[in-house]
């Protein structure tokens, strides 16, 4: 199929689900499948969004603009994943544990507001990956309407262009736990240190980027674009002070660069 076709299977696909309620980061396919969704089915559709240390604040305020500026219900919730037993030790199920509680959360709040669905944004080629959270999603019978309709990255970008909408070139996120070696404890404090590091980094120009935080070591990941950004030696000597006063002792630049599930590769 066609990105046109594929759009039109994810259309018909959201009007029989008749009401839901979307999983809304503000990232590019979140805010695809909501806009969709809502133009579809007005207000019959509301957006969830975790509140959490690991989710940068910048990210919520650009999803509570969004929903203010389409007139979608929005609901923030408060999901702290560090208070989840066992998420700050970082095992390999860490997405599972997150995903569980956040989906079980959002589920009451469908319940209470009379919903039937609940949705998530996954994309078709997220299932390339190591996702333990697609287990949770499973076993809470959350739905994946963008993966229903086999859509991939770059077309759910160019769908989004087409809409309108400011995230079409939006750059990739994920959560700030996502950073860590799987064994290295997550604690708030080094999760302020990613989140700092990265929005210093993103406020320089760089626009795809991640801050891996290996103890006291930071390794950033970054486009060609930021590399670009990076041969610049003041630009360096600014980055490397700033991290440092943030607590890091060694500062690197992975050479391979910015890649999804970096730290899956050592499963």
């Amino acid at each position: 199929m066609n990105t046109k076709q594929k759009y039109e299977v994810l259309k018909r696909y959201i009007l029989e689900l008749e009401n839901l309620i979307i999983a809304f980061s503000g990232g590019v396919d979140s805010t695809f499948l909501l806009k969709t969704a809502h133009d579809l089915l007005g207000e019959k559709v509301i957006a969830v969004t975790a509140k959490s240390c690991s989710f940068p604040q910048r990210e919520l305020n650009e999803a509570v603009t969004f929903c203010k500026k389409e007139g979608i219900t929005h609901i923030i919730c408060n999901s702290e994943e560090l208070d989840i037993e066992g998420f700050s030790n970082n095992p390999i199920n860490r997405c599972y544990l997150c995903k569980k509680e956040l989906f079980s959360k959002i589920w009451n709040i469908a319940k209470k507001k009379r919903i039937n669905n609940v949705a998530e944004a996954s994309n078709i080629e997220d299932s390339n990956d190591y996702r333990p959270g697609f287990i949770a999603i499973s076993e809470l019978n959350v739905k994946s309407p963008l993966r229903y309709a086999n859509l991939t990255k770059y077309e759910i970008r160019m769908l989004s262009k087409k809409l309108g909408l400011f995230t079409w070139d939006k750059q990739s996120f994920a959560c700030l736990s996502s950073r860590f070696p799987y064994g290295e404890k997550i604690t708030h404090k080094a999760l302020s240190m990613v989140d700092k590091a990265e929005q210093m980094l993103l406020n320089m120009g760089l626009k795809q980027v991640r801050v891996r935080h290996h103890n006291n070591l930071a390794r950033i990941e970054t486009d060609e674009n930021g590399f670009e950004i990076l041969m610049d030696k003041n630009k360096r000597k600014k980055i490397y002070k700033r991290l440092k006063d943030l607590g890091y002792v060694y500062i690197s630049v992975d050479l391979l660069g910015y890649r999804t599930g970096s730290m899956n590769e050592t499963l």
